[in-house]
């Protein structure tokens, strides 16, 4: 059997078996019409319409289907399909889905926009939860917000300031921000404050000097500051 291209969707109707075999694929099966039997790995499953089945790469398996049946079938190499296996589809909406995707595949002018997006419609509706976990997180270019914070000194800065400039909400931010640094939003940019006015300050400039350019209300409150910082090493 030739691999499928990825990602494609087709109308498939079952009868008698044709023998067990295996894929190097994702084969996902969702029950438009009649009830199919399978045997996949030695375990039985039954798909009825609105049932589904994932079966994964290298799982030998066998169908039958007496009365015939007729499903909604994806062959798909997407890794994200490993977290739905065992999982039955979220009623109704995967069947709703599927029923859609088939009046598509269906028709001659077949709906290319709804067929493009339909695999991966379907990998949510059959288990958003899984799904939704698996979605990469916006990355978060730390010296880039670091270098944003410096230039923005002369202005007070808030964690409603770095969450805009890393396009995250302020709970994300500072989540992220405890996660990633290990330390609140605001020790952050009090860190990046420090580092900043420890640089100038070993460059020779003075402290009225350092304290106006990085943001501190007076010499006094810089001085207090850095003795802190160095305390603490």
């Amino acid at each position: 059997m030739h691999a499928p291209v990825a990602n494609s969707l087709s109308l498939r109707s079952y009868g008698a078996s044709r023998g067990s075999h295996a894929h190097d694929h994702f084969q996902v099966l969702v029950g438009l019409g009649g009830v199919l039997e399978l045997e996949v790995e030695g375990r039985g499953r039954r798909v009825a319409p609105g049932d589904g089945c994932v079966v994964a790469p290298g799982d030998r398996h066998d169908f039958e289907a007496a009365g015939g049946s007729r499903c909604l079938v994806l062959d798909t190499r997407q890794a994200a399909w490993s977290a739905c296996q065992g999982l039955a589809p979220a009623a109704p909406q995967a069947l709703m889905l599927a029923n859609y995707l088939a009046q598509c595949l269906a028709r001659a002018d077949a709906h290319a926009l709804a067929l493009h997006h339909g695999p991966q419609l379907l990998l949510e509706a059959w288990a958003p939860r899984q799904t939704a976990l698996q979605r990469p997180r916006r990355r978060i270019d730390w010296p880039a917000l670091a270098a944003w914070a410096e230039a923005h000194w002369h202005a007070p800065i808030g964690v409603a300031d770095l969450a805009a400039v890393a396009c995250l909400s302020p709970s994300q931010f500072a989540q992220r921000c405890r996660e990633e640094q290990q330390m609140s939003p605001m020790q952050w940019l009090r860190a990046q404050r420090l580092v900043q006015a420890r640089a100038l300050r070993d460059g020779g400039m003075a402290v009225a000097e350092t304290a106006r350019r990085t943001g501190y209300r007076s010499p006094s409150a810089l001085t207090a500051a850095m003795r802190r910082l160095d305390s603490r090493r």
